[in-house]
Order: C-alpha cells, then structure tokens, then sequence
C-alpha cells in the first residue's frame, strides 16, 4: 500500500471537523488548487448507521456530500504558502447532487474533487464519489475561504 500524499495528522491541520464528523481519512492524490483524491473508509461503528439505518445501514448522502467538500477544502489548503490554520472553509452552494448507489459499511469511498472555478477566496468544485470503481454519488459544490476569528 501506498504512503498517503497527506496523512491523518496533516488533515487534523488543515480541517477543523473532529469525530465524528471528520470524513476524510487520507488524500492518495493531489494536485493542489486542481484535483484532489482522498479516501473515506466507511465503517459499521460510526454513529449515524445506529438510525439510518438499524437493519440496512445505509451512509446518508447528505454525509457524502460533506466528505466531498472536506476533500475539496483539502485541495485548497494544502497550496503551497497558504496557512490553514489562519483560514476556515465555508460551503456556499451544492448543485446537480445525485446519488447512484448506496453507500454501506466496509466501502472504501474515493472521493474525487476538481476545480472548476476560482474567484478571490470563491470556489466552485465538481465532485463525484466512487466505491469499487462505480460511481456512487455527484455534485458541484461551492465554498468561500474566510479567516479564522481571533478569540
């Protein structure tokens, strides 16, 4: 197996989620404010398969949507000079969200991000979430860079 292009550790950096709502795991791919590849493992003990659903978990896709967006923040702030930890990553908009298959424990979520737009601190992203090389879930996606407040 190959090292990841980013690790747990750089990602815990670089996003501000936590568990259970950090859905990136690590990034086998990157070129930054271009395309991203990151991996979500999807696993049985995450605390939404508890409601959705007890008897055919199924992952929400409001949760792959998220995982998505996190890969695309990912690409952005892991450009070379940008510091992360001064900046937060606001979804704006989803549009044209489908889903194709469900998503179940024991998958192995690619999720793929491409910039398709970047405008100041604007970005718009296509998305698209693969499982075993089928395609499972799309949106276009947009966010806004913001700096952190000081506290």
């Amino acid at each position: 197996m190959s090292k990841p292009v980013i690790d747990i550790e750089k990602i815990l950096k670089s996003l501000p989620h936590r568990y259970p709502f950090l859905l990136v795991d690590k990034v086998t791919s990157l070129e930054p404010n271009k395309k991203i590849i990151a991996i979500k493992n999807v696993t049985f003990n995450e605390p939404h398969f508890l409601g959705h659903f007890p008897d055919h978990p199924i992952m929400p896709g409001v949760l792959i949507i998220e995982a998505m967006a996190q890969a695309g923040a990912l690409m952005v702030t892991s450009a070379p000079g940008f510091n992360a930890e001064d900046k937060l990553v606001y979804f704006m908009s989803i549009d044209g969200a489908k889903f194709r298959k469900p998503v179940i424990p024991g998958d192995v979520l690619e999720l793929h991000v491409e910039a398709v737009q970047n405008r100041g601190n604007v970005w718009k992203l296509g998305a698209v979430g693969i499982v075993d090389g089928q395609k499972v879930a799309e949106a276009q996606l947009s966010a806004m860079i913001v700096d952190k407040e000081k506290k």
